[in-house]
């Protein structure tokens, strides 16, 4: 029986990059789209979570760039101004 990080290991070996557990890849992606500005619905549903809480308990506290995008979005809209 061949399991699927035996199959992974194999290429990452092969390229030359580093040993990654299972979830590496996955939790890069979602962390870098966050950190694009895609909607948080749209990530849960490439993840396959049931729930949007799933998501973002799981990687919005990543960011804290995030967080200060957020408030200078909401000051801009409550200001009127850049």
């Amino acid at each position: 029986m061949v399991r699927i990080s035996d199959r992974k290991r194999r290429p990452l070996e092969q390229s030359g990059l580093p040993r990654q557990r299972f979830h590496d890849p996955r939790h890069c992606s979602a962390s870098l789209l966050l950190a694009q500005g895609v909607a948080a619905r749209t990530i849960m549903e490439r993840l396959g979570h049931s729930q949007i809480s799933l998501t973002m308990n799981t990687y919005a506290h990543l960011s804290p760039a995030l967080e200060r995008e957020a408030a200078r979005a909401l000051e801009t809209a409550l200001t009127g101004g850049d």
